[in-house]
């Protein structure tokens, strides 16, 4: 995912808004159904369970923050993507400065997925070194 942001960041700076759209919606809808199918779950069964108990080094706070920044990520992300793809909202619910909305997409993006690794990596890998 992270390297998907990336190109199609790279996509917009080179004015292939096109292509750029195409990159950055499919992923965010790819996200949308690995959210359901896959994190939703995952996160159901495991940190709620968690959460129950007393919270070891406040991992249950902070996946519960990291919880927080992703669910906002994707819901930005598809307001842009509404925004930008139809007209379907009213004018004054649309943005004009494109840029700034852009880079702190890009920007949340990249601090949930430099999470979601640091996560993955203290609960499937780091337990059995």
């Amino acid at each position: 995912m992270g390297v998907a942001l990336i190109a199609g960041a790279l996509l917009a700076k080179r004015k292939r808004y096109a292509a750029h759209g195409i990159c950055q919606t499919t992923l965010l809808l790819l996200n949308l159904g690995m959210i359901g199918l896959v994190m939703w779950p995952s996160f159901q069964q495991q940190v709620s369970r968690r959460s129950l108990r007393v919270s070891i080094g406040g991992i249950s706070r902070r996946l519960q923050f990291m919880r927080f920044l992703g669910g906002t990520a994707e819901l930005l992300g598809l307001y842009i993507v509404i925004v930008a793809g139809t007209r379907v909202l009213p004018q004054w619910l649309r943005f004009k400065d494109w840029k700034r909305w852009m880079r702190a997409e890009l920007m949340l993006w990249s601090i949930v997925v430099l999470t979601g690794v640091g996560t993955y990596y203290a609960w499937y890998i780091a337990p059995f070194r």
